[in-house]
Parts: structure tokens; sequence; C-alpha cells
């Protein structure tokens, strides 16, 4: 019985430095998951954002407005996401009736910089809409 009670007292504290190494690493994990989330939610952001960009672009009337409007839906919908300016470029030849407008729509999400890394991460997206030929006329 003796040996039981000496056995027992060598095992004290143990579970204080179980956990004073365990909590940081278990921190920094949860930190990583939350980090790599914001990547994946900006991802399926600029999608979305690409997507209403060139919707809004291809029912304009000029080449202009489309290019306006286009930028102003991408950053509507980007602006909780994107940690800097949101870039969107036409990547299609012309605004002619019967074709397709194109738009490429990038912005540097916060994602890793939240755990103290300086990754710059660029994500990028691009969608197509056909010109409607029932675009606005005035």
């Amino acid at each position: 019985m003796a040996l039981s009670w000496v056995r027992d007292r060598g095992d004290r504290g143990l579970s204080t430095v179980e956990v004073v190494i365990l909590a940081p690493v278990m921190i920094l994990f949860i930190l990583v998951l939350v980090a790599f989330g914001q990547l994946v939610d900006g991802r399926g952001a600029i999608d979305g954002a690409a997507r209403d960009a060139a919707r809004a672009g291809s029912i304009q009337k000029d080449h202009a407005t489309a290019m306006a409007q286009a930028r102003k839906a991408a950053e509507a919908n980007l602006e909780d996401v994107c940690s800097g300016p949101v870039s969107v470029r036409q990547t299609s030849a012309g605004f002619e009736p019967d074709t397709i407008f194109t738009v490429e729509v990038s912005c540097e999400v916060r994602g890793l910089a939240m755990l103290g890394l300086d990754v710059p991460t660029t994500l990028t997206a691009s969608f197509s809409s056909p010109l409607d030929p029932f675009r606005r006329s005035a």
C-alpha cells in the first residue's frame, strides 16, 4: 500500500503539464482552421462576384457603362471579404451583340494574415455572360 502512495505522488502535476503543452497547439490548430475557412469563404465570394459582375456588365448598352457596373457589382459583393482593392478587367474581346462578355475579378483576402503570417493571398475568378440581345437602350 505504501508503494501505491509513492507512485501516485510521482504522477502529480502531469495533467497540468499536458494542458500547458497541448493547449497552445490546440489553439493554433483552431486558428489555422478558421484561417483556411476564410480562404474557402473568400473563394466562394469571389466566384459569386465574378458571376454578378459579368451579368451586370452584359446587360448594359455601352462598354464604359458595362465596365463601371461590373466593377460596382464586384466591389459590392467583396466589401467584407477583400483586404485591398478589387480588380475587375474584361478578358473577352469587344462588346458587340451576340458575343460573350467575360470579366476577371481578383483581390487579396485576409486568410492567413489573422495568424500573423504575411502570406499575400490573391484570389482570382472569371465568369462569362452572353451580351443580352435586349440590353438597356437608355
